[in-house]
């Protein structure tokens, strides 16, 4: 079979989304399952549809589509804010977008009047990690002239933490989450019917027994694919890690001095190495690069170690001289696998209990 590829275990997948979908509903909390790392992928969106996910997000209305055409038949929230040069076709695919910006939501209110479309909004609040939200002294405004516009029903509130800044859901950013979801409640009616916590950062949070409040949505994504929490990068308790690896194949492998020689500038990607003169070593080159992978996210088997990589090569170290086209599988994390399921060049296996394959070269589309 043709390198490199994902090597992608259904199974594995389903397993990893049924068992946090479990866990959560004892704490009254729904999954909504993030599909954006694997490209709208509808094989892992209908594993996870069947694991008990209540519904599908993902941040690009291009993926969104893919799922629609494909026939996967689920709730579909937009988690990006939307462009305003896409309103139409948001309207038309997603049933729910995540909103910070009234000029937006009008404009949404505009294309689902002329669908004669219903169109979901939950309002994202900021609460520290400084990406997306609006500020928690404004969501009253905002909330008051988001439920005047026609065509736009008012699904819920929610936040966003620990992708930018790094910022840690707790029990404080947590309760005042709950608290706006009270104040909102108090002041317009019980209209919320979505209070989304955060994403797989809120696991630890969550599992931890503390009292989740009004929480009742958590959006995750890596925790399923990876089995991993992003606060620290550890293992889940009872998840798979392995549902998916990377081959990559050996186009070079010989005997070569640890240190380069001549004088050194900067690299192609504008790096000057530090290299230990280690003397000769078995240096092996595979087929795959910067524009496949993040090779920084990438974990070596035993016996390799990475040593760098430019646009087209990922240079290791291994034990012995390695046969040309030998293969060997690596463990990524989030950005590593996020750049192979974008890359046009890693082809992408599907692999199901019944030992059945299915070959996907992409998904998603322009």
């Amino acid at each position: 079979m043709s390198a490199p590829r994902l090597e992608i275990d259904l199974d594995k997948i389903y397993h990893n989304a049924s068992t946090l979908v479990e866990r959560l509903a004892v704490r009254g909390i729904s999954v909504t399952g993030v599909t954006k790392a694997s490209l709208g992928c509808p094989a892992i969106a209908s594993a996870m549809l069947r694991a008990g996910v209540c519904r599908l997000g993902d941040s690009r209305i291009e993926n969104i589509e893919s799922m629609r055409d494909a026939q996967v038949e689920a709730p579909m929230t937009l988690l990006r804010s939307p462009m305003l040069s896409q309103v139409e076709r948001v309207v038309k695919r997603a049933d729910i977008s995540l909103n910070t910006e009234l000029d937006v939501i009008r404009q949404l209110s505009s294309a689902a009047q002329k669908q004669n479309r219903m169109h979901g909004v939950v309002l994202m609040v900021e609460l520290g990690d400084l990406r997306e939200g609006i500020m928690p002294g404004d969501l009253e405004s905002t909330v008051r002239e988001t439920i005047r516009l026609p065509n736009i029903v008012l699904k819920g509130v929610g936040t966003n933490l620990a992708c930018r800044c790094g910022v840690s859901p707790d029990a404080n950013n947590m309760a005042e989450l709950s608290e706006l979801a009270d104040s909102i409640d108090a002041t317009f009616g019980p209209i919320l019917s979505i209070v989304s916590g955060g994403n797989s950062a809120n696991l630890d949070w969550v599992l931890s027994g503390a009292d989740t409040g009004r929480i009742n949505d958590l959006r995750l994504g890596e925790s399923i694919l990876l089995g991993c929490e992003p606060l620290h990068r550890q293992p889940i308790d009872g998840l798979h890690t392995d549902a998916i690896t990377l081959v990559a194949e050996v186009i070079e492998s010989k005997l070569k001095p640890s240190q380069p020689w001549g004088e050194v500038g900067q690299s192609a990607f504008g790096v000057t190495p530090s290299v230990t003169n280690r003397g000769d070593i078995f240096q092996t080159i595979l087929a795959i690069g910067h524009q496949d992978i993040d090779p920084d996210g990438l974990q070596a088997p035993n016996g390799i170690e990475i040593l760098g990589a430019s646009s087209d090569h990922l240079i290791v170290e291994s034990d012995c001289c390695l046969p040309i086209g030998t293969e060997i599988s690596f463990q990524l994390n989030y950005s590593a696998l996020v750049r192979a399921m974008t890359s046009p060049f890693v082809m992408k296996v599907e692999k199901s209990q019944a030992h059945q394959m299915h070959v996907s070269g992409s998904y998603g589309k322009p």
